[in-house]
């Protein structure tokens, strides 16, 4: 859904933060995260959208390098070499090229650091200011403001890239991202929430979580969804119009464990169905890396074919079904657990083969594989 509109979209677990006044993180700090994306995929955004521009300009610099600027003159001349640049025929020449100082040895500012926290809107809005005062008039006659710049002699195949991101970066002086980063997250920014049972705790029982902090993430996460102002290094962000989406298995407690104002405000509830056989039959053949590939390739690398059954893959999806229904429901995990039992001693007997030896799996030895799994689980049903 965030690919298709291109929205901002953040994954995080609800069990990485805890409440203010505990060690950890604050959950402020999703909305952060949300940002850096934001303004990740707003520059890619217009970057793609100005490429072409740019490429034109690198090629028109490259250009007034090798032949000087442009006179009516020689404007024959430079067309020839326009010819032979496109072709690749001048990738080999080097030339010097005005780029920017390597970013990064120092702290922020140059010869300034700062200590503290990066995502500290203060402490990055003071990093900031320190980079473009550091950044006057460099030694590549940079402007003021600009990064300092050092000349580099470097075949035009390589300067190409260099110069082309030189552009884009001046090409986006004209937008500002920052805001368009903003309105992006605010109006269509996607957090989804996850382990959110785990923040839970039951109230059929006196007992609490391990976690003293846990149920107070709830109250911090109650403002963030209900809608509050969030400082940024980039802004201020409301998040009235961010879509939450909260998930969990919710096997010790019951959604009606949360705060009654935190249930309230996720009012579309979906309950998902446990995977049927006909389901983890499509998990082991739909996906371009299924297990049963990733097993097939495996075995290849000591020279072995090994192929898969269609009634074998009908059985082991019967046997993980049958397993999560008698044992304990843990989805599709269960398929790595019937796969490791069915190949455990196939992948051993495959370093001892000859080369271009070949092995089958068929249902029969699906089952007998599997035949004490099954009863144990079996047995598992009698013991008090």
């Amino acid at each position: 859904m965030a690919s298709l509109g291109d929205a901002p979209f953040i994954k995080v677990e609800a069990t990485k933060f805890t409440e203010v006044g505990y060690h950890g993180r604050d959950v402020d700090q999703i909305i952060r995260d949300l940002m850096d994306i934001s303004m990740n995929v707003t520059r890619k955004k217009f970057t793609e959208q100005r490429r072409a521009e740019a490429k034109a300009l690198v090629e028109d610099r490259i250009l007034d390098i090798l032949t000087g600027p442009p006179t009516q003159k020689e404007q024959r001349s430079r067309e020839s070499f326009r010819d032979m640049l496109r072709e690749g025929l001048l990738d080999d020449q080097e030339i010097e090229v005005d780029v920017p100082e390597g970013a990064g040895e120092k702290g922020a500012g140059g010869v300034f650091s700062i200590g503290g926290d990066q995502n500290n809107p203060n402490v990055a809005a003071m990093a900031d200011f320190l980079n473009r005062m550091g950044g006057g008039g460099g030694p590549g006659g940079a402007k003021k403001g600009s990064p300092p710049t050092e000349r580099k002699k470097m075949p035009i195949s390589e300067a190409r890239d260099v110069i082309l991101d030189i552009e884009l970066d001046r090409l986006l002086e004209n937008i500002d991202l920052k805001k368009e980063s903003i309105t992006a997250v605010e109006e269509s920014g996607i957090v989804f929430i996850d382990e959110i049972d785990k923040i839970c705790s039951s109230k059929d029982y006196m007992s609490k979580s391990a976690d003293a902090s846990a149920e107070g993430v709830q109250r911090d996460l109650l403002p963030l969804i209900e809608g509050t102002t969030i400082s940024t290094k980039y802004g201020n962000v409301n998040t009235d119009y961010i879509l939450f989406v909260a998930s969990g298995a919710f096997h010790a407690v019951k959604p009606s464990d949360m705060l009654p104002e935190l249930q309230g405000r996720l009012p579309i509830r979906v309950e998902l169905n446990g995977l049927t056989e006909d389901d983890l039959y499509k998990i082991l053949t739909e996906p371009v890396a299924n297990l049963l590939r990733q097993q097939i390739e495996l075995i290849k690398t000591e020279g072995v074919t090994l192929t898969f059954e269609d009634d074998a893959i009908r059985e082991i999806a019967r046997m993980a079904a049958l397993l999560n229904r008698t044992v304990e429901n843990i989805g599709a995990r269960r398929l790595h657990t019937v796969m490791e039992r069915i190949m455990e001693s196939l992948s051993f007997e495959a370093a001892e083969m000859e080369e271009g030896s070949a092995i089958t799996v068929n249902k029969e030895l699906v089952q007998e594989r599997l035949s004490d799994v099954l009863v144990a689980s079996d047995l598992s049903k009698y013991i008090l």
